[in-house]
């Protein structure tokens, strides 16, 4: 990917967009125009079995005339198409209902001087170098140990992407990221049952991944580690939630302090700013700027700059996720949210969090999570679940068809230590979170 042409290229056809509209009549107009491109090696039982090679381009352009809003989208960047697609975002915009929340950010809230977070690290990788990764993290995996009899394959990916946003402000601004990463998955046999698990790497830098044998070692290691599993009887108990599954529980606090269902009055959350949802302990931080950032970004999806700030500080929830539009439906500045929370940094509250599983007795470790349930409306929390059965910090036996339950309320209320063991592979950074007197339903 040629950035230096492809920036310019992409500013001038948002840009083209952006005139085009209010040449037609629009009162306001934004355009947003991506270009990516990207390779996928999978490999499975030491064979190549796929490659895919990825180019997209796209621009999408929205205009508002009197309080009327249309949208319209193309992949032709030809100057004929983005004509012909602006063109129908305006007749659009003729026939919709008026709102009066509807529009742009405040001009004044534009990012001026937009921080470079060194996101863009390309990856110079052909189909025979990405294949040889791959199977370097199958072979460590399948090699582990004469259980693991079947594999799923191992997956090397590497791409980039250059998006651009304009808007009749005068705001036009770009940037360009990357994305790598490693996987891989197997099965284990033990004649009695069959278990299926895997692992993986992401990072915006090739340098930031894991070895490839270090992925599939971990994927051979979890996939044995749920050989032999129980049920258990239904009790209340502590839950152990690791890293990369804790991070889904912050992911509902987002959806419950989402604008769009605070306005909708359909959240659990309503109006819970000033509550106090969590243990004075905890805090929760939104950073925007941190460089390489899997969710870094300058600005949000409407040009309006961001900034840190705390989204929950000693328990208690200080803001919501706001863009303009629901900012203005709820009479509120907006949170430069728009697309989008980015970096969401929960602090952790102790070291080794081992010790206090120890001192908590007997523990239920969640290895997975099934199904979707959990209700924003009502906080009801109800997830299908497979893990392990710890008793004084050791792991006794392997768990399955189990489910956990309780209400989100509840359970932001019995966090008892969140871990120092933080997962960067996501949009939320947080480390293992272990929760009181959750019901764990069985047998």
């Amino acid at each position: 990917m040629k950035i230096s042409v492809m920036s310019s290229s992409l500013q001038d056809t948002a840009s083209y967009a952006v005139e085009l509209a209010h040449n037609l009549g629009a009162d306001q107009a934004e355009a947003g125009v991506s270009y990516n491109e990207g390779l996928s090696v999978t490999v499975r039982l030491g064979e190549l079995e796929s490659v895919e090679r990825q180019r997209d381009r796209g621009l999408g352009v929205t205009v508002y005339t009197d309080g009327r809003k249309g949208s319209a989208s193309t992949s032709d960047l030809s100057s004929k198409a983005i004509q012909e697609v602006v063109a129908k975002a305006v007749s659009i915009s003729r026939f919709t209902n008026q709102d009066k929340f509807a529009g742009l950010a405040d001009a004044d809230l534009m990012a001026t001087t937009p921080s470079d977070l060194d996101l863009y690290h390309p990856w110079d990788l052909d189909v025979e170098a990405a294949e040889a990764l791959a199977l370097r993290s199958e072979n460590a995996a399948r090699g582990l140990d004469a259980r693991i009899k079947n594999s799923e394959g191992a997956t090397v990916s590497t791409g980039g992407e250059f998006r651009v946003y304009a808007n009749s402000h005068g705001f036009c601004n770009g940037y360009a990221t990357t994305s790598h990463s490693l996987s891989c998955s197997v099965v284990a046999d033990n004649s009695d049952s069959l278990e299926r698990d895997y692992w993986y790497t992401v990072s915006r830098f090739p340098d930031g991944l894991d070895r490839p044998e270090q992925v599939g070692e971990r994927a051979a290691e979890r996939a044995l580690g749920r050989l032999g599993a129980r049920q258990l009887t239904t009790q209340v108990v502590p839950v152990l939630f690791p890293a990369e599954l804790a991070r889904g529980l912050f992911g509902h606090l987002i959806a419950a302090i989402r604008g769009s269902t605070q306005y909708q009055r359909a959240s659990f959350l309503l109006n819970a700013r000033g509550e106090q949802l969590f243990p004075e302990f905890v805090d929760i931080e939104e950073d925007p700027l941190i460089p390489r950032g899997l969710a870094s970004a300058a600005f949000d999806a409407e040009g309006v700059g961001t900034n840190r700030r705390m989204l929950v500080e000693k328990g208690v929830l200080k803001g919501y996720v706001l863009s303009s539009y629901s900012a203005r439906r709820l009479g509120e500045p907006t949170t430069a949210n728009a697309g989008g929370v980015h970096n969401l940094v929960v602090r952790p509250t102790i070291n080794e969090i081992n010790d206090l599983i120890t001192d908590a007795g007997e523990v239920f470790v969640v290895r997975e999570l099934l199904g979707q349930g959990v209700n924003i409306v009502t906080g009801d929390y109800s997830r299908g679940a497979a893990g392990f059965w710890m008793k004084s910090g050791e792991i006794q036996y392997p768990v399955n068809e189990v489910t956990i339950a309780g209400n989100l309320r509840e359970l932001f209320q019995g966090i008892q230590a969140i871990g120092a063991d933080i997962d960067f592979r996501g949009t939320t950074r947080c480390g293992s979170v272990l929760v009181e007197g959750l019901t764990v339903a069985g047998q």
